[in-house]
């Protein structure tokens, strides 16, 4: 219901009732009244000090020094008019009050139940310089007081010259002089319509419309400015497009500030939590989990590395590192440059959305291990795959060398990163119960199962770096997830604490045994040099506890490495941030993996090895290579694996089985075909989870070697379910 559709009477009673209110409380609150006069004096605020975990400064947020007073003769007509467009176009004709906006207000208070202002230029003022910022109904009194004693202290021409003066446009620019100097270096009588357009959109929310840290958000709200100039006729529309078109050059503060994305994200938390007034003048001290000797060693790898990756199409990098036991994060590089205008390099890649690749993929077979679907020996049949699901195009997934490599176990399909295995992975699985393990474990972008297909096992749904952070410190601490923090404590200008880091034992999200199995093959060496070597930047030296997953999008648009240890978590991601391709020569090993290399190798260097202790609900078997159980009477090459208790192969399965062959094809009939032309043939094979069945010496396998696996094709009954495998029990043998 519309606030215009209550009846005019009511609507007078309603509005009448608040002024009622207004003046009901005077008396109440008249005696804590800070005296408008204030106003016309400007008070001495205390700069705000970022400092890294040892003591460093990072950023001074300051408005002392920055807080230049100016007459309103020296502000454009166009600032002037940018501001009442946006802000408060009846200025001139209220009295403090704009009654749609009371309109506005009082329906929100009596019918939604919800505080709300009318937010005009006096009462902004107002509570911006007498008023904290809070939302209350003693605070709506003082403020409502105070608006009117200054309309009737003031005239128009004085208020609108004490707002620009006094009126917060975001970090050290305090006031419409600081903030030209600030965003473009120059005077406020220099700025252009354009400038002014971006400059009279920050007040709203100055954190979140710097163009420093939102650029694109910045850009939006500079177009909304315009837009209301040009509806209250203050321009026309072709100086509204020539003002779009502009090109703003900002004047960055680069000497001034050290990990700046690091600092942006912390300085945000900061407003949320204690207002944007007390953050730019009220003098916090504020202690944050940075290591700015780590910091700058991964900024100054991310730059020298991805300076090498030009031929590679690759123009940028971001790295985040993280303490897993603690949450704390000890370096965040956003780009490769803050201030790099070839990238947008104020852009943070690492609280951006980008696909993992392949490195979402040990989340997956966690999944399979919770569930008890699979153990490390499970046995998939990599051959060419389709899945056909309902409503859905079939889905066929190549591996990332094109090449198929039939029957592999678990350990070393996760090791190698094999596609085809991971997809048949999360058809056993299902998405609905693979979000909701990656959820528990930080990865929070994930929504809906119903958005998703298959390929969400190879990086077809889009993370953020922290949430990968969080998600592999899970891995790292054997189960326990302790999200992100980036400040350890805030005191205020006096020394006093206001908030403080307290150790926490975190959420315990997966049983200790499933990630020290999923570590178990991600240091493993040999399971991973199929595809990798054995000498590959995956290993760290004197460091063999480091677990370690790339990942790479299909499309050459991300490439990841994401490897940690009991003591350190490093994500790194290269690519580019307007989405174009990379070469086809980029991948997790020449692309992220020499920068991550790096990183760790710097972080553990002087630190002893710390592999996490095995857990008592993981016991160790030798099983058969071909079947992933116990070995068979006649023997068959074997290898020792880790499993579960209660998961371990218990059974031997015959080597040799009966198989119904289709003869045209000399291939085994996989479920759920029609065939015609068929017998029963004895052979070596091998059914994985979705009861597909591999056959080592069919004569089509053996006789023509040089042609390609035929496809199977595996009918999924429905995409938000576990795929139920038909026939996928062997018999003992």
């Amino acid at each position: 219901m519309k606030f215009r559709a209550i009846p005019k009477k009511l609507r007078r009673i309603i509005i009448f009732s608040f002024l009622g209110l207004v003046l009901a409380g005077f008396g109440l609150v008249i005696a804590y009244l800070p005296s408008p006069t204030r106003l016309s004096t400007f008070p001495y605020p205390a700069s705000t000090l970022i400092y890294d975990r040892n003591g460093s400064l990072l950023y001074e947020i300051y408005t002392e020094k920055n807080r230049v007073p100016v007459k309103l003769e020296e502000v454009p007509e166009h600032l002037i008019q940018a501001t009442l467009a946006i802000e408060d176009r009846g200025f001139y004709k209220h009295f403090g009050f704009d009654l749609k906006g009371i309109s506005r207000a009082v329906y929100n208070i009596v019918f939604k139940k919800k505080l709300q202002g009318g937010s005009t230029i006096t009462q902004q003022l107002v509570k911006n310089a007498l008023l904290t910022p809070e939302r209350t109904w003693r605070r709506k009194i003082k403020e409502a007081i105070l608006t009117i004693a200054t309309e009737v202290i003031y005239s128009k021409k004085q208020i609108l010259e004490m707002y620009f003066n006094q009126t917060p446009y975001g970090g050290t620019a305090w006031g419409i002089q600081a903030a030209a100097k600030t965003y473009f270096d120059k005077n406020v009588a220099n700025l252009t319509l354009a400038e002014s357009a971006l400059l009279a959109g920050l007040p709203a929310s100055p954190t979140r419309f710097s163009p420093f840290a939102h650029p694109d958000v910045a850009l939006s709200r500079q177009y909304l400015v315009l837009s209301e100039m040009r509806e209250g006729g203050f321009i026309n529309e072709e100086q509204a497009r020539q003002a779009r078109e502009e090109e703003l050059n900002f004047a960055f503060p680069g000497a001034k500030i050290k990990a700046p994305h690091f600092v942006f994200y912390v300085k945000e938390q900061l407003v949320e939590e204690y207002g944007q007034a007390m953050v730019d003048q009220g003098g916090l001290r504020v202690k944050t989990s940075l290591d700015l000797t780590i910091q700058d060693f991964a900024q100054s790898t991310v730059a020298s590395e991805v300076a090498k990756l030009q031929r590679a199409h690759v123009s940028n990098g971001a790295v985040l590192v993280t303490e897993p036991k603690s949450g704390e994060i000890l370096a965040m590089v956003g780009s490769k440059d803050y201030f790099a205008d070839d990238i947008d390099g104020k852009f943070n890649v690492t609280t951006a959305l980008r696909q993992p690749g392949s490195a979402i993929k040990p989340l997956n077979y966690a999944t399979g291990l919770v569930t008890g679907r699979v153990t490390p020996a499970t046995t998939f049949n990599d051959v060419p795959t389709c899945f056909s699901v309902p409503g859905q195009k079939g889905y066929c997934p190549r591996n990332y060398d094109g090449l198929f490599h039939g029957v592999v176990q678990l350990r070393y399909a996760l090791g190698n990163s094999f596609n085809v295995p991971a997809v048949k992975m999360l058809a056993v699985n299902g998405l609905e119960s693979f979000i909701a393990t990656a959820s528990a474990m930080g990865i929070e972008s994930f929504a809906d199962p119903e958005n998703y297909g298959l390929s969400l096992t190879l990086g077809g749904g889009e993370v953020k770096m922290t949430e990968m952070a969080t998600a592999f410190g899970v891995l790292a601490n054997l189960g326990i997830r302790q999200d992100l923090v980036s400040i350890l404590e805030v005191k205020d200008r006096n020394g006093e604490v206001l908030a403080q880091k307290k150790s926490t034992l975190g959420k315990r999200v997966l049983p200790p045994e499933v990630p020290y199995l999923i570590n178990d093959i991600l240091l493993d060496n040999g399971a991973r040099s199929a595809a990798f070597g054995s000498n590959s930047l995956l290993v760290v030296e004197d460091h063999p506890e480091v677990s370690v997953k790339t990942g790479t999008t299909n499309d050459k648009r991300d490439n990841w490495t994401v490897g940690y240890s009991p003591e350190i978590v490093v994500t790194v991601w290269v690519g580019n941030n307007d989405n174009t391709f990379m070469s086809a020569v980029a991948s997790g090993v020449t692309g992220a993996s020499p920068i991550w290399n790096k990183i760790i190798s710097f972080v553990l260097k002087d630190k002893p090895q710390r592999f996490p202790a095995r857990p008592d609900t993981v016991v160790g078997k030798t099983v058969c290579n071909e079947t992933g159980m116990l070995p068979p009477e006649g023997g068959c090459a074997g290898r020792y694996e880790y499993f579960i208790k209660g998961t371990e192969p218990v059974k031997s399965v015959a080597l040799r089985q009966p198989v119904l062959i289709q003869k045209d094809t000399n291939q085994p009939v996989q479920p759920g075909e029609q065939k015609e032309n068929l017998e029963w043939q004895e052979h070596m094979m091998n059914r994985d989870p979705l009861g597909t069945i591999f056959c080592f010496d069919c004569p089509a396998n053996i006789e023509n070697t040089d042609q390609p696996w035929p496809t199977t094709n595996i009918y999924v009954p429905n995409n938000l379910d576990p795929f139920v495998a038909p026939g996928a029990i062997i018999e003992e043998n």
